[in-house]
């Protein structure tokens, strides 16, 4: 099983990414649940929602402690929320920023994949406001692998009415094609 989970704040898009995932998944065939944690529940307020793939049915329903992948949908979390809790070791870090990784000033023992994606400007540029959720799909897509380009853009198109779709997916696309362009050759699945 892929255990994801996604910080972020309230109004971020950050359920819907969760959602949007669950439902990738569930285009391929495969098993996901997908579920927000709220603190105070306005906008603004630090949040999170998880995200399970399986190849089997998923029983459990609990929030995820151990995450395969971190998506930080707002980078001001980081120093409220331990985003990095129970990351496991060789794990995945998304995190939306166009700020270099030595601003962010993530320090850790443990040993994991960290990618910075400026999903917001890529949302501005393509959606037109600033909500980096189909920007960081696509990104964590081509970071991790653990769902296709194809199956989030089907996901997004299924969620959304257009032309929000379409720029949704245009996002996502962009996105995806920046991580991509980033990573190793070696590393590419």
């Amino acid at each position: 099983m892929f255990a994801v989970r996604i910080h972020g704040r309230g109004g971020q898009g950050v359920v819907t990414a969760a959602e949007l995932l669950a439902v990738a998944a569930f285009v391929e065939g495969r098993h996901a649940q997908a579920f927000p944690s709220f603190g105070s529940e306005r906008t603004g307020a630090p949040v999170a929602a998880f995200c399970r793939i399986g190849d089997a049915p998923i029983r459990t329903r609990e929030p995820i402690l151990v995450p395969d992948g971190v998506v930080v949908a707002d980078a001001t979390v980081l120093h409220q929320v331990d985003v990095l809790q129970g990351l496991r070791s060789g794990g995945y870090l998304l995190v939306n920023t166009a700020r270099p990784a030595t601003d962010l000033d993530v320090s850790t023992d443990r040993v994991f994949q960290l990618c910075l994606v400026p999903a917001t400007d890529i949302a501005r540029e393509h959606v037109g406001r600033p909500l980096p959720n189909a920007a960081l799909l696509g990104g964590f897509a081509a970071l991790t692998g653990c769902v296709r380009l194809d199956s989030v853009l089907t996901a997004i198109r299924e969620r959304f009415a257009e032309p929000v779709a379409a720029r949704n997916v245009a996002a996502a696309e962009t996105a995806y094609a920046l991580v991509r362009a980033a990573q190793p050759e070696a590393s590419r699945a």
